[in-house]
């Protein structure tokens, strides 16, 4: 976050299964279409905050899974846990709200061993503030309420949350997604980076909360359970800043956007033609989105006429402009460009995907951009990854490539080191 020097236009808080990820989206179409919105318009100024009932491991198993953009702040395991940055460094002082409630987990195991309908969860989702269960189908509600009334008696002040007609948390009073967002935006407040508007977004009752938070929009999308459409026709069906999208999962998101006119809602892949869009000088990250959606559609060869677009981007190379192999080889980016006729539809017919996580652009010096992010790439089950800096430089108003330098992530599978099928 230290890359934002005012106020954030835009903060959009997503919880993630159902939400902004699409389990029946096997093509992982609407959260494709959501990140490279993202990159382009939005990550250089705005922030973008995961808020799930995942525990921190399960959350690291979805990213291997999904296509999943870094956030700059997780919220996890019901909102009883915050962390920021790709390290995902825990807010201590969050954890120290949390201890001073009444709170006693030893207590929860005690007093919820009475009942032979709850099995505890895998050890993954049993966090310091959380202890969860799973529930015989229908004993949900009245076994919550007898639960409270013991629970109470033992001088602890919980919260618990049943979900999906199986799921059981138990979790401290003031912990929970919605209590996680308003301590998220007072420590924003606090900070000086306040977000001008803020949207939340959601599927299930988790996430009822986020809904509740006065001047925050919200989106239940589409596909929302029936539990948080009832409680919004119970509590906020006049409300105009909470809607219910027509669009599934990402794709309500991207809706709602538009529809609150919070900033631009046209993902560049829905975008078809490359050579006659502007690219904003002043942010050279929608040059790379761009690139890089070409990129995956010529080798999925789903453009035509690729030669021409490959000789429109040639000529924004500078003549001397070089290609640094992850491998380590040394290349003329031109020919590299050249290189790319050779790989015209080498992918299709196969879930082949690319995006940019983290396009981070840094002023260098006047007419000079560096922009650095991660490139994936994503083949049926194999991934690679490269970090990736650009130098870009300007003439008469418009981009010029001048280095591109890549290196091996630590979190690609796959390292092709032979210099043979990672191209750029």
């Amino acid at each position: 976050m230290e890359r934002l020097v005012s106020h954030p236009p835009l903060m959009i808080v997503s919880d993630l299964d159902h939400t902004m990820v699409d389990h029946q989206d096997h093509e992982n179409l609407s959260l494709l279409r959501f990140n490279s919105l993202w990159e382009d318009a939005y990550r250089r100024d705005s922030l973008l905050v995961f808020s799930t009932a995942r525990s921190p491991i399960l959350y690291k198993e979805l990213r291997k899974e999904k296509p999943l953009l870094t956030p700059d702040i997780i919220i996890t395991s019901i909102g009883t846990e915050i962390a920021f940055g790709n390290s995902m460094v825990p807010d201590h002082a969050w954890v120290e709200t949390l201890n001073s409630d009444k709170w006693n987990r030893e207590i929860v195991l005690e007093e919820t061993k009475k009942f032979p309908e709850l099995t505890l969860q895998p050890k993954t989702e049993q966090r310091l503030h959380k202890v969860s269960f799973y529930i015989d189908e229908g004993k949900g509600e009245a076994l919550t309420k007898e639960l409270s009334q013991l629970l109470e008696k033992r001088g602890l002040d919980v919260k618990i949350i049943y979900s999906w007609g199986k799921n059981v948390d138990v979790i401290p009073r003031g912990a929970g997604k919605g209590e996680a967002l308003e301590y998220l935006l007072k420590k924003l407040q606090g900070e000086g980076i306040f977000p001008v508007n803020t949207l939340a977004c959601g599927d299930s009752e988790h996430d009822a909360e986020l809904f509740s938070i006065p001047d925050v929009h919200g989106v239940m999308v589409s596909n929302s359970q029936e539990e948080l459409l009832k409680w919004r026709s119970e509590n906020a069906l006049h409300n105009p800043k909470v809607i219910h999208s027509t669009e599934r999962c990402a794709d309500g998101i991207i809706q709602a956007i538009g529809h609150f006119k919070l900033g631009p809602h046209i993902s560049p892949r829905d975008v078809s033609e490359y050579l006659n869009r502007k690219t904003d000088i002043s942010n050279p990250g929608q040059e790379v989105v761009r690139f890089y959606l070409f990129y995956e559609r010529l080798r999925r060869g789903e453009i035509k006429n690729y030669e021409t677009y490959i000789a429109s981007f040639k000529e924004s190379c500078l003549q001397a402009a070089i290609f640094f192999h992850p491998s380590g080889a040394e290349k003329s980016l031109r020919d590299t460009i050249d290189e790319l006729s050779n790989c015209h539809g080498d992918k299709r017919g196969k879930k082949f995907w690319v995006w940019v996580d983290q396009v981070l652009v840094m002023d260098t010096t006047p007419g000079k951009w560096t922009v650095k992010f991660n490139k994936w790439e994503q083949c049926d089950d194999e991934r690679e990854c490269c970090t990736t800096t650009i130098e870009f430089t300007s003439k008469g108003g418009d981009l010029e490539w001048e280095k591109v330098e890549q290196i091996w992530s630590e979190e690609s599978d796959v390292k092709d080191d032979d210099n043979s099928s990672w191209i750029l």
